[in-house]
């Protein structure tokens, strides 16, 4: 059996060696990139050839990659990196690691063509000023096939462990058994969804009620498939952190109930929470977790491989063993692991590592997407760019005096392009050129000092000069998926590109990936998901049905009760006569739902003067996570009492009150978004795009929130409670018809 090993990722394992360095060295963007690489191969002669495709084979390894170019004439193999700042800043080991890969290159072309010698060339391309650096170096076919099978030696240990892993991996998925007694209602029909469209290689969206338990009703299915579709990696993303706890559970279920399963897990956190000393910088000489980070790699890298699961606990435990960092130990195994926990961004981002990874290896990898109807917003902020004249203001005083220069005129710029707005808020149809050339000056400048003092902390003008760059980055591709809108505060102004469809960015993740199947209680209706999320046309749908009755869940609407802002002083009574008279009916755990911190507070505050007996607790503004755990604590089993959240938060979804913990829920609001200029310009551009910009830009996601806090209710089949709406507009046929269709809703 030949175990398959990407050029760049042999390289990677066998060439890299000392510390781990990450003082500044700005990078060109993959599009910079692209167009480095063709700009280099459009100045050759003809003859060029660009993108050679070549492999070979050591033992039972197969190594295979892509060189960039090669001149027959001159026979000349050329490796292309582009850069920008100072070619004499880059650290030593990224020199070896380049020149370890176009020596393996030079052996394979030597190889397929039977070739005697090639001339190596390192080119080096400046993005900003254009110019190439190029280092030559002629090798002998003979030298060049002593280093691959080098490099393929001290590899083949490591494969030979990979292939072993891979083999037992698939064996015991084949015999994997249900976790379970049994299915629950329902969940037997997704499990047959997930498996049909891996099988199928689709992309699938699952509506199913909360409570059936989606997670392991898509894990399990997704990992039976993996030894019939070849997968390489599971990759289950989710929104919130608490949701990477229910996949861990349900992976360590999985490998409970099935001990010879070898499977390798891996929870990916994010950088700022698995630093070990963020009071230093990622560079040997000032952090111990990075100095000799390469050297101790291949002994944590074995460690960490036999842990089997790596939590963000276990994985700490395991760096710090071997005192490397344990942020990017984890980076490095997720190439060699087979299930990745991780969040949204981690594949859906700009610069997702998963997505990256998964396109340069290459990788076969299915997704699943945890309470996708979150994937609208998450994406949205991701491809949305805001840069702020007061940010410029901080890092112009702190700049030297040539980088000050560039952002005066920069500031002079900024201002011409709000002069003469009379509104506060205004959308502009195209991207001002003058200030955009301007803002591309002052980054060049930035960069070319941040080059230059690599050590430096600047926190002010490295904070604008990032949000400068995505600024930039996100300019390249403005069209009508975005609005450019210019917001006045006083004598300043925030510039932002705001995405409002995600579509276009999100669509090469889906293509990429074997298959991905989004999963949540609320994906309805399916077009308006398919339509921002900008699914493939060949996506199936499954809608399972609940395994709960309506006899569960009694759900009233009070029809005289107006939440809307004009009519919300007048609803206080209303609204607290409801929940008065509920809990006298049958006293214990509730939450109330209300759409703001500030309608929260005065509806609680006449609450605790009407039912003083009656404990209560409210959700706080930017509550941390132990307060947030205290909060949830409060509702037991024999508990009694009135919480109080906001719509759209922390409780409203992703929380799980089974049993007594909590028997009810007020929803004191449609959850609409705020009407507000913003908003008021993305229902237009809904609009202009799908046809009914009401319903896609406050309609769909209000109600999508209501549905999820209803479901906090009943969460298992012996669960009974009662879910009050309170709002007339509940009543409307084109509301009650987004409602579940298990409820039997009473006024």
């Amino acid at each position: 059996m030949k175990y398959t090993v990407a050029v760049r990722a042999l390289c990677e394992f066998t060439a890299k060696q000392g510390d781990l360095d990450l003082r500044f060295t700005p990078s060109p963007t993959a599009q910079e990139g692209i167009a480095g690489h063709q700009l280099v191969a459009s100045r050759r002669g003809p003859g060029y050839e660009s993108e050679i495709s070549l492999s070979g084979e050591h033992q039972h390894l197969l190594v295979r990659g892509r060189a960039d170019g090669y001149d027959p004439q001159l026979n000349r193999l050329e490796e292309v990196k582009t850069f920008r700042g100072r070619l004499d800043r880059q650290p030593d080991n990224h020199r070896q690691l380049h020149w370890a890969q176009l020596m393996v290159y030079g052996w394979l072309l030597c190889q397929a063509r039977g070739l005697s010698e090639v001339e190596l060339a390192l080119v080096y391309f400046d993005i900003g000023s254009q110019d190439e650096t190029m280092l030559c170096q002629p090798c002998t076919a003979a030298v060049l096939q002593e280093h691959f099978e080098a490099q393929c030696e001290r590899f083949l240990h490591w494969a030979d462990q990979e292939l072993a892993h891979r083999t037992a991996r698939d064996w015991a998925l084949t015999a994997l058994p249900f976790p379970h007694t049994e299915f629950r209602i329902g969940q037997r029909a997704l499990a047959e969804a997930v498996y049909k469209a891996n099988s199928a290689g689709r992309c699938l969206m699952v509506q199913a009620p909360t409570g059936i338990g989606k997670t392991i009703g898509t894990v399990f299915p997704l990992l039976k498939a993996c030894p019939a579709q070849k997968l390489d990696k599971v990759f289950f993303l989710t929104a919130k952190t608490s949701g990477r706890g229910v996949a861990l559970s349900a992976l360590a279920l999985i490998k409970c109930s099935a001990p010879a399963l070898p499977l390798r897990v891996i929870e990916l956190v994010a950088k700022d929470k698995a630093c070990e000393h963020p009071d230093k910088a990622c560079h040997g000489a000032s952090c111990p977790l990075a100095q000799g980070f390469y050297d101790r790699l291949p002994q944590a890298r074995a460690a960490a491989a036999a842990a089997g699961t790596l939590d963000k606990a276990t994985l700490r435990t395991v760096a710090l063993a071997h005192q490397v960092c344990p942020y990017y130990l984890g980076q490095e195994m997720v190439k060699w692991s087979d299930a990745v926990v991780g969040d949204y961004n981690h594949y859906f981002d700009l610069n997702a590592l998963l997505h990256g990874l998964a396109v340069g290896q290459p990788w076969r990898v299915s997704v699943l997407v945890d309470e996708a109807h979150n994937l609208v917003e998450r994406a949205r902020k991701m491809y949305t760019a805001a840069l702020s004249q007061a940010s410029l203001g901080a890092a112009r005083r702190s700049a030297p005096v040539p980088v000050k220069k560039m952002l005066d005129r920069l500031h002079k710029g900024w201002n011409a392009t709000h002069h003469g707005q009379l509104d506060d808020y205004q959308v502009h149809a195209q991207l001002p050129e003058a200030f955009m050339f301007k803002l591309q000056q002052a980054t060049n400048a930035i960069t070319e000092h941040l080059s230059e003092h690599p050590t430096l902390v600047d926190e002010a003008l490295q904070n604008f000069y990032f949000e400068a760059l995505h600024f930039t980055r996100l300019s390249e591709s403005f069209g009508e998926h975005s609005l450019f809108d210019i917001t006045k505060g006083g004598k300043q102004s925030t510039l932002c590109i705001r995405n409002v469809v995600p579509a276009s960015f999100l669509r090469p993740r889906f293509a990429n990936a074997h298959s991905v199947t989004l999963f949540s209680a609320t994906l309805q209706p399916q077009r308006f998901y398919g339509d921002l999320l900008g699914l493939p046309d060949s996506t199936a749908w499954i809608d399972v049905d609940s395994p709960f009755s309506h006899e569960q869940l009694a759900v009233q609407v009070a029809a005289n009760i107006s939440t809307r802002y004009q009519h919300r002083l007048a609803s206080l009574p209303k609204v607290v006569d409801v929940m008065a008279r509920q809990y006298g009916q049958q006293p214990g755990n509730y939450l109330a739902f209300f759409s703001s911190f500030d309608y929260l507070d005065e509806v609680a505050a006449l609450w605790a003067a009407r039912m003083p007996q009656v404990t209560t607790w409210k959700q706080s503004r930017r509550m941390s996570e132990g307060d947030q755990a205290q909060f949830l604590a409060r509702f037991t089993e024999d508990g009694q009492g009135m919480g109080f959240a906001v719509l759209g938060g922390s409780f409203a979804e992703g929380i799980d009150l089974a049993g007594q913990r909590l028997i009810g829920a007020f929803i004191a609001t449609l959850g609409l978004p705020q009407v507000n200029p913003v908003n008021e310009q993305i229902r237009l551009r809904m609009a202009d795009l799908f046809g009914d910009g009401y319903a896609y830009t406050y309609l769909y996601p209000g109600l999508q929130k209501v549905v999820q806090a209803a479901g906090r209710v009943i969460r298992t089949q012996t669960d009974r409670g009662v879910v009050h709406l309170m709002d007339d507009r509940f009543g409307r046929p084109e509301v009650r018809s987004l409602l579940p269709g298990w409820w039997r809703v009473s006024c």
